[in-house]
C-alpha cells in the first residue's frame, strides 16, 4: 500500500470511528456550557416579524420533514435487525425508509429552501442575520440534497444489505464497539458524504442557532392554569362562569 493508501484508510478511520465521537464531545459539552455561560444568545433569533408568510409556510414545511426524517434515522438505524425482522423483511423496511425518506425530504426540501431564499433575498433579513446562521442554513440545504441524492443509490441496494451494514455502524458506534469504520468502508460516496455532513452539523450546534432544539416547547402542553386578575383585584379562575344575580327591581 502506497502513502496515499495509507492516508485515505487513515482518514476513513478517523472520519468514520474518531469523528463520530468527536462531534457527540462538543455537541453535549458545547451545548451545556452556551447553556450555563450565555442564556440570553439560546434562541431561535426568529424574523417573523420582518416578512411573516413565507417564514410560516417554510418553517412549518421545514419542521415537519425535519423531525420526521430525524426520528426515522434514529429509529431505522438504531433499530436491531433481529427486532424488526419479526414483523417485516429487511426488504420491506428498505423500500419503506425509501419511500417515507422520498416524501419527507421532498416536504423538508421546500420548506428548507423557502427560508433560505428569504433569508439571502429579502434584504432587510439579510441585514438582521449573522454569517452563522447563513451558513448552518446552507450545510442543512446540501445535508438534505445529499440525502435526497442516496435515494437513487438506495434504490440500487433493495436487498436491504446497504441498509444493515450502515445500521451496524451507528449500532457500533452508539455501543462504543471497534471496528465501526470498517462497516462503511466500500459504501456509495452519497452515504459517505451524508454521514460526515450530519456529524459536522452536531458538531456545529453549540456554535450556532441549532441549540434551540433541545428547547422545544413540550412543557407548553402540560403547563398549569393561568390565573388572570381583574382590576381591583379579584382573581378569575378557570371554569364556567357564574349566572349574574337579580337584581331587586327585577
Amino acid at each position: 500500500m502506497g502513502a496515499w493508501g495509507v492516508f485515505t484508510d487513515y482518514l476513513h478511520d478517523f472520519l468514520f470511528g474518531i469523528y463520530p465521537y468527536l462531534c457527540a464531545g462538543v455537541f453535549f459539552v458545547g451545548s451545556l456550557i452556551r447553556f450555563d455561560r450565555d442564556q440570553y444568545t439560546w434562541r431561535t433569533g426568529s424574523s417573523q416579524m420582518l416578512r411573516a408568510r413565507q417564514l410560516r409556510w417554510g418553517s412549518n414545511l421545514f419542521h415537519v420533514g425535519i423531525l420526521a426524517i430525524f426520528f426515522g434515522h434514529l429509529f431505522g438505524l438504531l433499530t436491531p435487525k433481529w427486532v424488526y425482522e419479526a414483523v417485516i423483511t429487511v426488504q420491506q423496511k428498505q423500500m419503506i425508509a425509501i419511500g417515507l425518506g422520498g416524501v419527507f425530504g421532498t416536504i423538508c426540501f421546500i420548506g428548507l429552501t423557502l427560508l433560505l431564499h428569504r433569508r439571502l433575498y429579502d434584504p432587510r433579513i439579510r441585514r438582521t442575520s449573522t454569517g452563522v446562521d447563513i451558513a448552518i442554513l446552507i450545510l442543512l440545504w446540501v445535508q438534505l440534497s445529499l440525502g435526497l441524492i442516496t435515494l437513487p443509490f438506495s434504490l440500487g441496494h433493495r436487498d436491504g444489505a446497504m441498509m444493515v451494514q450502515l445500521s451496524m455502524w451507528a449500532q457500533h458506534i452508539v455501543t462504543f464497539q471497534a471496528g465501526a469504520a470498517d462497516f462503511v468502508r466500500g459504501t456509495d460516496w452519497p452515504f459517505q458524504l451524508h454521514i460526515v455532513m450530519g456529524m459536522t452539523l452536531f458538531l456545529l450546534t453549540p456554535f450556532s442557532r441549532l441549540v434551540h432544539i433541545f428547547s422545544a416547547p413540550v412543557w407548553y402542553l402540560f403547563r398549569s392554569w393561568q390565573i388572570v386578575r381583574r382590576r381591583g383585584g379579584a382573581t378569575r379562575r378557570p371554569g364556567p362562569v357564574a349566572a349574574p344575580r337579580p337584581t331587586a327591581a327585577e
